[in-house]
């Protein structure tokens, strides 16, 4: 049985997801990524609902000259932030069609699956070029495993028929112009081809490996603290980068409410830094901690954060 589906960047309008897996569309690659430092801005904001309406998502880099690991550690940072490595999830896909890369395109190609499979955990990797690449550039018998599907953009208007073959070859691109209920104007439709299915091409239930954890922070100093006219113990906490809890158990203060002018207090913390980023959409706690060498427990203590998986675009964070 042949499965459907579409691929989106910004260059598309999505006003109805449930109208679109209605029309039997059953995955979605979203771009993410381009280069080491690009991203399209409007997939995190769209992939919720299209997730809700029951559609496979995965999310797709489209490459450039430069530095690979750069490249994929930015992939693969989105692909995390955005839920697209989880059981059930279209396996990435790397998209070959920047005329840069085609003096080295083979070698590049490589070399982003093995780094991207040591970032993720995951091994299942598309990769995408239109039939001129093919033919001429890409030489998939060098590094295409068994965990590598390939995917061609030709528009014959043959749903599953391109017209070129390799054992490899999963998904068909099969115009540019297609209509689908729900997107406004048109948009890219893909088919599987031969007996490849979407089961072939999803990741499985396996939790992918996890990014190496950072290095724990060194232990915080001691330092004694003097308690002031007006001074609460939660507004004393929030200075130095501690909490009311250890605050309290450090000075044996029975009742947090209960402070004194003059007492002398024991504080262990780091008093805020310099250092305050705002947050994009797209975002994740994890993915902040990760770029500035800290831990998702060490942000949401020193902004009080309750709930780790609630964060918001324009929230500004002080970082430990």
């Amino acid at each position: 049985m042949t499965d459907y589906g579409i691929d989106v960047s910004h260059w598309n309008t999505v006003t109805d997801w449930n109208a679109v897996r209605g029309n039997n569309i059953t995955f979605c690659s979203f771009k993410l990524t381009e280069g080491a430092g690009g991203a399209d801005i409007t997939s995190p904001a769209r992939i919720p609902a299209a997730r809700a309406a029951g559609i496979a998502l995965g999310g797709y880099h489209f490459a450039r000259r430069g530095d690979v690991g750069a490249q994929v550690a930015h992939f693969a940072d989105v692909l995390r932030g955005n839920g697209l490595l989880g059981g059930g999830s279209l396996a990435p896909m790397l998209d070959m069609e920047a005329a840069e890369l085609r003096g080295n395109a083979n070698g590049f190609v490589g070399d982003f699956i093995g780094r991207l499979r040591t970032a993720t955990g995951v091994r299942r990797v598309l990769v995408y070029a239109n039939l001129d690449w093919f033919r001429n550039v890409l030489r998939p018998d060098e590094w295409a495993d068994a965990d590598v599907f390939l995917w061609i953009a030709r528009y014959n208007g043959d749903p599953g028929n391109p017209g070129w073959t390799h054992p490899r070859l999963a998904l068909h691109q099969h115009t540019s112009s297609g209509s689908v209920p729900g997107v406004s104007g048109h948009v890219d439709r893909n088919a599987t081809v031969g007996s490849w299915t979407l089961a072939n091409l999803t990741l499985g239930d396996t939790a992918p490996t996890p990014p190496p954890a950072p290095p724990a922070p060194p232990a915080p100093a001691e330092e004694n603290y003097t308690v002031r006219s007006g001074d609460t113990l939660s507004g004393i906490a929030a200075r130095f980068g501690t909490t009311v809890a250890a605050l309290a158990a450090l000075n044996g203060i029975a009742n947090p409410n209960l402070i004194y002018a003059g007492q002398k207090l024991r504080i262990r913390g780091t008093p805020p830094s310099d250092r305050r980023y705002q947050i994009k959409p797209g975002d994740t706690l994890s993915g902040i901690a990760r770029r500035f060498g800290t831990t998702v427990a060490a942000l949401a203590a020193r902004n009080g954060i309750a709930d780790p998986n609630r964060i918001y675009a324009g929230q500004w964070l002080d970082i430990p």
